[in-house]
């Protein structure tokens, strides 16, 4: 069993759009499609986009209504505009300048640096905007969201733009009211705890709100529920609710953090409606309240708009697959009791069956991936703090989004990444980079660990959950590719110059994470320095020394690296496909890496089909496990392959025109490759496996004389019944005219014509004759579709005529070559203006354009010549060699059927003067045919397997998590030092070293006039 994949070679770097997307963590659902813009409407007009009448007018009937709103939503189109925006209440925060981004069904906004202050709002959450009366040529909107926060957006680009925007954000709320989703909200809310969280300490306090009385409480009836005792009961929240959450609360300072996240969720929104000033980075660099926690991950991340899209679809996918066994289902079982067992919920059934379904349906919803190794561990933290459903959504967007590739079958996310923290190490930390060389010591040995299970089975708990709290705020670098990374080898230099092999190197690092917790300055005389934790001191190091490594230079990186990582993936997924293959037959390890080489070129030009599974309940009971995947390639894919191991498979033309000597390379199409296909496909299913191909070849390439005409016999016995029909008989003539339909001279032509007049001449005389008939009268007449020729009559006729008899004996089966496959290069990925304007102009389409050229210019100065190559290419003369005399007695021989005669006679005369070629191309010299090719080409050159795959391969060894005291759970008995004073708790303090500073983008009198914006009042 083996599967072969070409999707690294199609990988493209995604667009502006998408990565614009993937910035605000928009589902991948959301695609604008482009549509010719109406002109804009009167700016007080666009303002007002969420009345009541225009969304029942623009419903109609129900049926008519979904006809529409499907329409319209299909012609929203995308849009992003320059704005200021500022926080509805004065004093707040700082108004900032930015781009404002439509897209619907969301709203985002980014700032210049964008860093400092961003937001994704789905519009079915706002829930008025208002044109604001300002100065002249000031165009400002107020939006009132859906937990009666406002905000102001100042339009800064030119009056059109900013109407167009307008007009097209109005769309966007109509189509919304229309589709109900903002009745959606409301029931969604209640499941967040944040809601519950600001409704208890909003509770005594409702006359201080900053933002006005009225609009306050409206609000907060609009929001409902969340004060309600039902409200209480339905947020949803993870297994530390019942098993506790890891580390002591009184040591996380839970109750600050509470306090501090509850005052910032009541001015800045919450939930769906959260918006991410620089106040709320600092937050998670302290780090996130543990009943917090689950619902930050999904806002941060973007998985929370996922749960919002896609009401019920968790249980809907385990429903419909309940029962079902696979390959993955069964690996996950056996890392079922591996995933974090210190924890005490996966040491009860009830954290094990969570995991399980939570596994289960990420394997079910997405089969190409399934499940992977460190996806256990991954899932059982996350659990801790988020439902089943929450953790659902989350794994997708890890596995898909943050960290693409990670937890593929071949892991090549996670050792492109490898491959770029060596190099960043090698930029970096020279020196130490240095000293791994010169004893041989492997980074990926201790860092491969870290990147699969996000540092949760490195360091205790309660600071991988602080280091994951950073990594979904502020992407994946922070992560892996430089701050933590190599901030932990700078920090341990001295130690790591020490070391002397793998086994010190691993045992160092378990010794640090250990200790993270200690101080960093033990033996310093200022109190506050020994109050620095090592942990502490890593963040620091981190987001100070480390933060010039930016997204861009990760991508840059990851773009360097990508070819070669391609290369060893592939390389290694031939040596597993050989590996695994039951029989080599007679086939060599080299031999068969060769007709690797071949197949995968042919995927590569004519990729296979997709595998359509059958639905599950037909598939397998509960007693029977799925049969693992495996590639077949389709007869398409079949013609390409054969095309570059035989010889007749192909039609090769050697073509000369003055300014360059070429070799075009054609697939041939016949009936006799087609029979080849469904003569290897033993098991029917319409498809070849890899060790189907090696398995048919085997049964040609290796035969002597009676073996290749016994094969050659049965290819073209459609029945099996040991006769060939006079039909078949013609075809199998038909077959010998196609392989020798190149070859010099008359000589093959002449042979395949004596072969029909033999054949049916032995056939005929071998009829049974009714008893008492004359053995001298002609044989009876028989249908075409019947028996008519046995092996034995089949291998006489072949024996008759020495050129067949030397066509089968040696020259067919030199026909099947196995010759090295060129190296494909892997497609250029650069987006850069040199490197597509390379790619544009190196493309296949022009190289046949400049061809056709040289071509017409040879043709006119009379130097353009085309030699057809033949298959075989033994005779290189025009003489005709004389066949053997017939083996055939003169007592024998009868008068042979006109009707048998008559189709075989016409064959070869219509084809001779076709296929003879003008001039012998035996005088030329040609050069390999490797070395030009009308299509790419795979080669893999046998190399040892990469460090990094050793370390992969090694993975579960070093998955074995370490228990850590500091990861006990504490009862949380002081719920209530949430009232408690803050100011003095330092708290904030860690993060005040390696905070930095946020620029708004605004001058002085801009930002003036944002605030001034704040309490303008709408347009009448």
């Amino acid at each position: 069993m083996s599967t072969i994949s070409t999707h690294l070679r199609n990988f493209k770097e995604p667009t502006k759009d998408q990565l614009t997307q993937l910035f605000f963590a928009l589902p991948s659902s959301v695609n604008g499609t482009s549509s010719a813009s109406g002109s804009a409407l009167g700016g007080g007009t666009s303002a007002a986009a969420s009345g009541a009448g225009g969304g029942k007018g623009a419903a109609g009937t129900n049926e008519k209504g979904e006809k529409s709103v499907g329409a319209a939503e299909s012609e929203l189109e995308k849009m992003e505009i320059n704005a200021v925006l500022s926080l509805g209440v004065q004093g707040e925060e700082d108004s900032y300048a930015g781009k404002l981004y439509l897209f619907p069904p969301y709203l985002a906004f980014a700032s210049l640096d964008r860093k400092s202050v961003k937001f994704t709002i789905p519009l079915c959450t706002i829930r008025r905007v208002e044109r604001l009366n300002a100065r002249a040529g000031i165009y400002a909107l107020s939006l009132s969201l859906w937990h009666g926060m406002k905000i102001v957006i100042q339009l800064t680009s030119l009056r059109p733009t900013a109407d167009l925007f307008c007009s097209l954000l109005r769309d966007a709320l109509k189509v919304e009211l229309q589709k109900g989703k903002m009745k959606a909200v409301k029931p969604f809310v209640k499941t967040c705890y944040s809601e519950l969280l600001v409704a208890n300490a909003s509770a005594p306090e409702n006359a201080d709100e900053k933002e006005g009385g009225g609009a306050s409480k409206g609000a907060a009836s609009e929001d409902g529920g969340p004060s309600s005792p039902a409200a209480d009961s339905m947020y949803l929240g993870g297994l530390g609710l019942k098993f506790k959450f890891p580390g002591d609360p009184k040591k996380l300072r839970e109750a600050s953090k509470t306090k501090l996240w509850t005052n910032y969720l009541r001015t800045h929104g919450r939930n769906l409606t959260l918006l991410r000033y620089p106040q709320c980075t600092r937050l998670i660099q302290v780090g996130l309240p543990n009943r917090l926690r689950g619902e930050m991950w999904e806002t941060l991340s973007g998985s929370l708009y996922l749960r919002f899209e896609n009401p019920g679809y968790y249980e809907k996918i385990l429903a419909e697959n309940a029962g079902r066994t696979n390959t993955s289902t069964e690996e996950i079982e056996k890392d079922l009791h591996r995933s974090l067992p210190e924890y005490s919920a996966y040491q009860s059934e009830e954290g094990i069956s969570a995991l399980r379904r939570v596994l289960q349906a990420y394997s079910f919803k997405n089969p190409e991936t399934g499940y992977c190794q460190a996806m256990n561990i991954l899932a059982a933290a996350i659990l801790i703090y988020m439902s089943e459903e929450q953790a659902f959504w989350l794994l997708e967007v890890i596995c898909d989004r943050l960290l693409p590739g990670y937890y593929s079958p071949s892991m090549h996310g996670t050792l492109l990444d490898q491959r770029v923290f060596e190099s960043l190490v090698q930029r970096c930390l020279p020196i130490i980079h240095d000293h791994f060389q010169e004893v041989d010591v492997q980074l990926s040995v201790a860092s491969l660990p870290w990147f699969l299970s996000l540092f949760i089975n490195s360091m205790p708990m309660v600071f991988a959950f602080r280091i994951i709290d950073c990594f979904f705020c502020m992407g994946p670098k922070v992560l892996f590719q430089a701050d933590i990374g190599v901030a932990i080898l700078k920090i341990n230099g001295e130690k790591l110059l020490q070391i002397q092999d793998d086994g010190q190197f691993i045992h160092l690092m378990r010794e640090y994470f250990a200790s993270l917790g200690d101080s960093a300055h033990p033996h310093s005389s200022d109190p506050r320095a020994r109050a620095i934790t090592r942990f502490q001191e890593l963040l620091l190091v981190s987001f100070r020394e480390f933060a010039v490594i930016t997204d861009e230079t990760i991508q840059s990186e990851r773009r360097k690296y990508r070819s070669e990582i391609v290369h060893s993936i592939e390389s290694y997924s031939k040596r597993s496909a050989i590996r695994n293959l039951r029989t080599l037959e007679r086939f060599t390890k080299e031999q068969a890496g060769l007709i690797y080489d071949a197949l995968f070129k042919a995927i590569c030009i004519e990729p296979p089909p997709a595998v359509s599974l059958p639905p599950p309940s037909l598939l397998t009971t509960r007693d029977q496990a799925e049969e693992r995947p495996e590639t077949r390639i389709g007869l398409k894919t079949f013609r390409v392959f054969l095309s570059e191991i035989c010889t007749w498979a192909r039609t090769e033309k050697i073509v000369s025109n003055g300014f360059q000597q070429r070799i075009d390379r054609e697939v041939a199409d016949h009936e006799l490759i087609d029979r080849l296909f469904y003569f290897w496909d033993t098991s029917y299913r319409g498809a070849l496996s890899f060790q189907d191909l090696i398995s048919g070849l085997d049964g040609v390439m290796f035969n002597d004389l009676m073996e290749n005409i016994e094969w050659f016999f049965n290819l073209h016995d459609k029945n099996k019944d040991g006769y060939l029909t006079k039909d078949e008989v013609l075809t199998l003539s038909e077959s010998l005219l196609f392989i020798f339909r190149h070859e010099v001279g008359d000589a093959y032509l002449g042979a395949v014509s004596r072969f029909m007049s033999n054949a049916f001449e032995y056939g005929d005389a071998l009829l049974p004759r009714p008893e008492g008939a004359d053995p001298e009268s002609e044989a009876p007449a028989i249908e075409s579709n019947q028996p008519y020729m046995n092996l034995a009559t089949f291998r006489m006729v072949v024996l008759a005529d020495e050129i067949l008899e030397s066509f089968f004996e040696t020259d067919f089966s030199s026909t099947f070559r196995l010759e090295p496959v060129p190296i494909q290069d892997i497609p250029n990925s650069n987006s850069g203006l040199l490197g597509g304007l390379w790619h544009n102009i190196a493309s296949d389409d022009n190289r046949r354009i400049f061809n056709r050229f040289t071509d017409e210019i040879g043709k006119t100065i009379g130097k353009h010549q085309v030699y057809t190559r033949p298959a075989i290419g033994k005779y290189t003369s025009l003489e005709e060699p004389k066949a053997r005399e017939s083996l055939l007695t003169p007592t024998m021989r009868r008068t042979t059927s006109k009707a048998s005669l008559s189709s075989p006679t016409e064959t070869p005369t219509s084809d001779s003067s076709a296929s003879a070629p003008e001039t012998s191309p035996s005088s030329l010299t040609v050069e390999k045919p490797g070395t030009v090719s009308s299509a790419t080409s795979a080669e893999f050159s046998p190399m040892p397997m990469p460090s990094m795959f050793h370390a992969a391969a090694n993975a579960a060894a070093y998955m074995e998590r370490t228990p850590f005291a500091i990861d006990d759970a504490k009862d949380d008995d002081d719920e209530s030092d949430i009232e408690s004073d803050v100011e003095d708790d330092g708290v904030m303090d860690e993060v005040d070293a390696f905070l930095e500073a946020h620029d708004s983008g605004l001058t002085p009198e801009q930002r003036e006039l944002a605030q001034d914006l704040i309490n303008a009042e709408p347009v009448k």
